[in-house]
């Protein structure tokens, strides 16, 4: 059990849960991320308005699945794959993101420059991650952004030269459902196999093969995730 861990908890369950059941046969490991975040809201003040954005954005959210490896087709029906995770702290961004318990309750603080620290060190993650396997364009890949909020997409969208359509369920989980911690990329990669089927697609990932899920939290933490789509046939 993982508690208080913030937004990018929603990555680092999934790797958890890819490395025991890639070391123990058979396993199948269910991963619940459960988000009441409603409890934290109490009355704005004027001098702590980073609390408030943090108030005012945030869902409550739960969502589940199963990760397991070497998956028996005849019963299971894989939705997609985790080739590799990772996490990191960002160089200098220490008090970036905070969240401290206190006898009021659950605290938020944002520094204002937490979308330019994201945006400004994402390109070379992505490039840690994607560069052994040969894959150097953004565009190319299917998107699981976690929705800190619509400056931390506009400014990732912006930096890396993304197409507006890249980062459309993580928008939409945002508008729908609000940022729901760690639950949200779980929202996210749901909202993407529903979208993909009901369009057509050829694949979970919006026809595409190859994809990237991130979560972004106190720390700052980011966790990644490359992941492979899967046919949707």
């Amino acid at each position: 059990m993982l508690s208080y861990q913030g937004c990018f908890a929603g990555g680092t369950v999934l790797r958890l849960a890819k490395d025991l059941a890639e070391n123990n046969d058979g396993a199948r490991v269910l991963v619940v991320c459960v988000e009441f975040n409603v409890k934290y809201f109490r009355g704005h003040n004027e001098t702590h308005l980073d609390s408030l954005i943090g108030q005012a954005i945030l869902g409550d959210g739960a969502a589940a699945l199963i990760i397991g490896s070497n998956p028996n087709t005849l019963l299971e029906r894989p939705l997609f794959e985790i080739v590799s995770t990772s996490q990191i702290i960002l160089p200098n961004s220490d008090g970036a993101i905070e969240g401290h318990l206190r006898e009021l309750g659950l605290t938020f603080h944002l520094k204002e420059y937490v979308q330019t620290l994201i945006a400004d060190n994402i390109g070379k993650i992505l490039e840690e991650e994607f560069s052994p396997l040969g894959i150097s364009d953004w565009n190319s890949l299917y998107w699981i952004t976690h929705p800190g909020g619509h400056a931390i997409l506009n400014q990732i969208e912006a930096k890396l030269d993304l197409k507006r359509d890249k980062l459309r369920a993580s928008r939409h989980v945002l508008s729908e459902y609000g940022n729901m911690s760690s639950a949200c990329v779980l929202f996210i990669l749901d909202e993407m196999r529903k979208k993909s089927l009901e369009e057509g697609k050829s694949t979970t990932g919006e026809g595409l093969e190859w994809g990237v899920l991130f979560g972004f939290g106190p720390g700052l933490t980011v966790e990644t995730v490359v992941l492979l789509s899967v046919s949707t046939e």
